[in-house]
């Protein structure tokens, strides 16, 4: 048990040659349309925004409403679906794949973490799961979802809580990690 203890984490082994998000062209030009035309607080229609993100490569539905001050990664690795709202400061972490459904919620300041490390390595090497947030899920202000979750559909994830499992479809989860606190009835 002394040996296991006495590794360290040696960032000098570090590396990501397997993960390939795309061209450095392609990811230097997002870099800078982020910055200027999501990561911005001059209200930019969200047309507009849907467009740019189909250039990139994001499958974007029909009347999707994308605040200011939105900050996506890669649009190439993002879906949403009909109706979906994205308040300010959302930030889509997507280094994996994210799918958002239809009539979905992200509110102010949420987290969708699509990267991790693992610990368990000297190297501390990179892990990516994809995130899904099915058809009328609500991520809450300041809420954070973790790589490889998906919220069922019409499910909630309070303020500030954390999403590291699934959340059952029509449910309210809350607190970090965030637990089932109730069923969900729509009228």
């Amino acid at each position: 048990m002394g040996s296991v203890l006495s590794k360290k984490v040696n960032l000098s082994a570090y590396n990501n040659a397997h993960y390939n998000p795309g061209s450095t062209l392609k990811r230097t030009l997002w870099y800078f349309t982020n910055m200027f035309i999501f990561k911005t607080l001059f209200p930019i229609p969200s047309g507009i925004k849907a467009t740019v993100l189909r250039l990139f490569g994001a499958d974007v539905g029909n009347d999707v409403v994308i605040k200011p001050n939105v900050n996506i990664k890669y649009p190439w690795f993002l879906s949403i679906g009909d109706y979906t709202w994205i308040g300010e400061d959302v930030w889509i972490d997507n280094l994996a794949h994210v799918s958002i459904g239809s009539n979905c919620v992200l509110s102010q300041g949420a987290y969708l973490l699509t990267g991790s490390h693992d610990y368990t390595l000297e190297s501390f090497d990179l892990i990516t799961k994809s995130i899904v947030l099915e058809d009328g899920s609500w991520v809450g202000a300041k809420a954070t979802v973790c790589p490889g979750v998906t919220l069922q559909t019409h499910s909630v994830l309070a303020v500030g809580s954390v999403a590291t499992k699934d959340l059952e479809a029509y449910s309210i989860y809350q607190g970090n990690p965030a637990i089932l606190k109730r069923k969900r009835n729509i009228k």
